[in-house]
């Protein structure tokens, strides 16, 4: 077997994080229950997945395997990988290519050493492993049944292929099921991303002016828990309809030439490049902490604040300090990379439990069905997104009520109104 990571020695305390993880994700251990008796994988079905490498994938993983999957994984982010975890899973037999701060060299050689097994399905985050397939390796996509995506950012991509007509296989967007993003997105970034905050720089947060770009989903969460965390909140966005939600719940409204004055922290969390500029760096205040939690690098422009720069020095783990050339200071977290994987250890697994139970069962839904899927970007199916809201609230000890048959009926008919 073939594998590349840090240190294989860290084994024994990657299968402890990985064990404590599995504690938190019982959706997902429900699933690998069922896989490991009905082998829904079972016909030599390979699985190449370019995932964030942490203790939750990992759970994952043994669940794709449990079913009889024959799989692959590499890092989709040079910063999020777990040693320990990728060190355990490559102990079991699992192919893993990912090493925590490894060149943007060897992840594009990661990526194409998990293509290597010819998979019949991909599991990506952030459509880094779909975009190799369409530029450099579509003498894999004959054998491709089809393929999942993990984040906005990759259904983005995606959607961009798909109406070029350049999508050469079926995609799910796992992102877009309710169970993923309402919780993943909101709940899992929002905490995550102050803990990444707070691991990086331990400042207070109550009192500052805290500058989220970006209202969807996951600027939702990180706008929620910062607020509960004291700090005064400030959205900066260029959807109408966006602005005018985190206005009425309750936050400040600027455009970023404006916030860029007064913002002692920044976060982007957006899908786009290039979103805090030169233009903002300029305007910003001294010691202003700059951070990302979109998932590529491009939403900060680091080429303009180096050419702004007179000198930048690592000035505390994931801290580089930025003294521009009128005097100001910049503090960058993480190179720019995903904060709350490079300097925290992402979502907890609990809200992970439901977007991994997607890729699961969405990675057996192409199994079973992809003789009817067309080259297209489908939604979870609904069926889906229900059974793991439903597993969820039952390992939770959670019951609910019941539609009765006059309330069904009710619902769907047209006679029935005010009498």
């Amino acid at each position: 077997m073939k594998y590349d990571i840090k240190d294989i020695k860290l084994a024994s305390k990657g299968k402890q994080r990985i064990e404590w993880a599995a504690e938190q994700m019982p959706v997902l251990g429900l699933i690998k229950k069922r896989f490991q008796k009905e082998k829904p994988f079972k016909k030599d079905i390979r699985i190449s997945c370019c995932l964030h490498v942490t203790s939750e994938t990992a759970n994952l993983m043994l669940v794709l395997k449990a079913g009889g999957a024959r799989i692959a994984l590499c890092a989709s982010n040079p910063l999020s990988t777990q040693d320990e975890v990728a060190a355990s899973l490559a102990k079991d037999g699992v192919p893993v290519f990912a090493v925590k701060g490894e060149s943007p060299k060897t992840y594009y050689s990661h990526l194409n050493s998990v293509l290597d097994i010819k998979p019949n399905i991909t599991m990506d985050d952030g459509a880094d492993l779909v975009s190799v397939i369409h530029r450099s390796r579509k003498d894999l996509v004959k054998q491709v049944l089809g393929g999942t995506e993990e984040t906005t950012t990759g259904v983005i991509r995606l959607r961009a292929l798909a109406r070029q007509n350049k999508l050469l296989f079926p995609l799910i967007a796992v992102n877009d099921a309710d169970t993923k993003h309402l919780f993943d997105n909101r709940y899992g970034t929002g905490q995550s991303t102050i803990d990444g905050i707070l691991r990086a720089t331990n400042i207070l947060l109550a009192g500052k002016n805290f500058v989220i770009s970006g209202y969807g989903w996951c600027g939702r969460g990180v706008a929620m828990r910062a607020k509960g965390m004291g700090a005064r909140v400030i959205i900066t966005e260029t959807n109408p309809l966006r602005a005018l939600e985190a206005l009425m719940d309750g936050y400040d409204v600027l455009p970023l030439a404006k916030a860029a004055r007064i913002g002692d922290v920044f976060i982007t969390v957006t899908g786009d490049a290039r979103v805090i500029r030169d233009e903002h760096f300029k305007l910003m205040k001294d010691g202003a902490i700059v951070a990302n939690v979109g998932h590529f690098n491009v939403e900060i422009d680091l080429k303009a604040l180096s050419r702004l720069s007179r000198r930048n020095r690592r000035i505390r783990g994931f801290i580089d300090e930025y003294t521009l050339k009128n005097g100001r200071r910049i503090n960058l977290l993480c190179e720019g990379r995903l904060l709350n994987l490079a300097a925290a250890e992402g979502h907890p697994a609990s809200v992970m439990d439901m977007s991994f139970a997607n890729q699961a069962l969405s990675a057996e839904f192409i199994r079973k069905r992809s003789s009817e899927l067309a080259r297209k970007v489908y939604k979870v199916p609904e069926e889906i997104d229900s059974r793991i809201a439903a597993l969820k609230l039952k390992a939770m000890g959670i019951s609910i009520d019941r539609l009765t048959k006059e309330q069904r009926r009710y619902l769907s008919s047209w006679e029935l109104g005010t009498s």
